[in-house]
């Protein structure tokens, strides 16, 4: 049968753009459908433009450095609404580069709403229909929202509704102590914000390795920030009925109960997947709490349907997305790509200061998994660049298993994290050993040096500590 498209992807985010290009590289007609922006939440109004006001933080948060040299700085002139200003121009920037990546490899791009009718057919809001041999389904997520805590983007805010303040909360109140939690805490102490940051578990970024975490908890405590863990938000109630009135929330904790006062909330406690009203369970992909089902290459128990990104019961990361969508693509053009990603070989980021970065096992993981394992900590404060640059918050710490000596997990925390993990995943993903990794000469002074003295505690001991 005659089709519209080779491949027709639903949502222009980095599962669905990064396929819809794959394809065309590989010689297949095809189109991009999204309803807002071209580079999803990812590009508008999640990582790019909270990096880039991560940015404006740090800068800001480097005037005690300068003073310190002598320098006298002003700050009565500072506004927010210019770190926001800038934070925009970098995400749209960045939406209109994804336009001209689109266009530049013939990829049509589809303004408006799809729905799956069955087996290679689309229909767009208006009743037009589209057929195409393949279908990607790449619509990203949303924030979770909490029972009795409704968004209203005035006081009580979602991370989207924190990303597009052009004024700065005398005080606030952040639920969710993960990834987006903590790096909004950040931006908000930097710029001095009272900040009071709210976790159920039993200390903030529990998926990640304890030992790399108690790092940044430690810095967060050291800057004043109020963090609050094994500890649940019951309720909340406005102060005042002006917005600038503020409120106060109920919390639950180890302590008992605690009312809390602050001029903003922020709940940042997950995100779920965009999978309702795309006509998908009719059509007969099959779902589980909204995620989609798929096999090894992203594929759904409908032929010609396939699902990346979010909409998977996979780490919600903007790169794992993009190449769950690259593996698809490759797929449907009758190559044979790796199967599905393997969930310890994606690294997690987090880009607040210090930075916490990591893959595979973290130490409690690995225990509970009954892994023989050794591990290596090597502290930033035994690396002569860290010294230098006044920046010896950290640690690489290196998980290998005991007998083959291969590395199941690694973590970094500390200045540059997000940049130094990849040496370390390359590592794994090459099987090569700590001994390799003492092997390649690192570059003085540089905090990769740290991860080959980390290697070096696995081979029999570190030199600089």
């Amino acid at each position: 049968m005659k089709t519209d498209y080779d491949l027709l992807v639903i949502g222009a985010g980095p599962a669905g753009y990064v396929g819809g290009i794959r394809a065309a590289q590989l010689g297949m007609k095809a189109a991009v459908i999204e309803s807002g922006k071209a580079g999803g939440v990812c590009l508008n109004i999640g990582c790019i433009p909270s990096k880039a006001i991560i940015h404006q933080a740090e800068l800001f948060r480097s005037l005690p450095d300068l003073q310190a040299l002598g320098v006298t700085a002003d700050v009565s002139g500072f506004s927010y609404e210019k770190v926001f200003t800038a934070s925009r121009k970098a995400a749209e920037r960045l939406s209109k580069g994804v336009e001209y990546l689109l266009k530049k490899n013939k990829v049509e791009l589809i303004k408006g709403r799809a729905h799956v009718e069955g087996s290679g057919r689309i229909r767009l809001q208006g009743d037009k229909e589209l057929t195409a041999k393949n279908v990607l389904i790449a619509t990203g997520s949303s924030p979770r929202r909490l029972r009795g805590f409704d968004f209203d983007e005035e006081r009580l805010l979602s991370s989207q509704g924190a990303l597009m303040l052009r004024e700065l909360p005398a005080s606030i109140c952040i639920i969710g102590g993960g990834a987006i939690g903590v790096e909004f805490a950040h931006i908000m102490n930097a710029f001095g914000v009272e900040v009071h940051l709210v976790e159920m578990m039993d200390r903030l970024l529990p998926e990640m390795d304890a030992e790399a975490v108690g790092v940044l908890a430690s810095s967060f405590k050291k800057r004043g920030i109020r963090t609050y863990l094994s500890t649940r938000a019951l309720s909340w109630e406005k102060n005042g009925a002006k917005e600038s009135g503020g409120l106060s929330v109920l919390l639950s904790g180890p302590g008992g109960e605690l009312k809390l006062e602050a001029e903003k909330l922020l709940v940042v406690t997950g995100r779920v997947p965009n999978t309702t009203d795309l006509g998908l369970e009719q059509a007969g992909v099959n779902l589980e709490g909204g995620f989609i089902n798929v096999g090894d290459h992203y594929q759904t128990a409908v032929p010609g349907i396939f699902a990346a990104g979010d909409v998977l019961a996979t780490p919600m990361l903007a790169h794992a997305a993009s190449r769950e969508a690259e593996i698809a693509v490759e797929f449907m053009a009758g190559n044979s790509p790796p199967p599905r990603l393997d969930p310890g070989g994606i690294p997690a980021a987090v880009y607040c200061e210090p930075q916490v970065a990591g893959f595979g096992y973290g130490e409690e993981q690995a225990k509970e998994a009954g892994l023989k394992f050794k591990k290596a900590v090597f502290p930033y404060r035994g690396v002569g660049k860290a010294v230098a640059v006044q920046s010896v918050e950290g640690l690489v710490k290196i998980l290998s298993d005991r007998d083959s000596g291969e590395i199941v997990g690694a973590w970094v925390a500390g200045s540059e994290a997000t940049e130094l993990i990849h040496e370390l995943l390359l590592a794994r993903s090459s099987e090569l050993l700590p001994a390799d990794l003492v092997a390649a000469v690192h570059a003085h002074p540089t905090f990769s040096e740290a991860v080959s003295e980390a290697a070096r505690i696995l081979e029999g001991g570190a030199i600089h500590i």
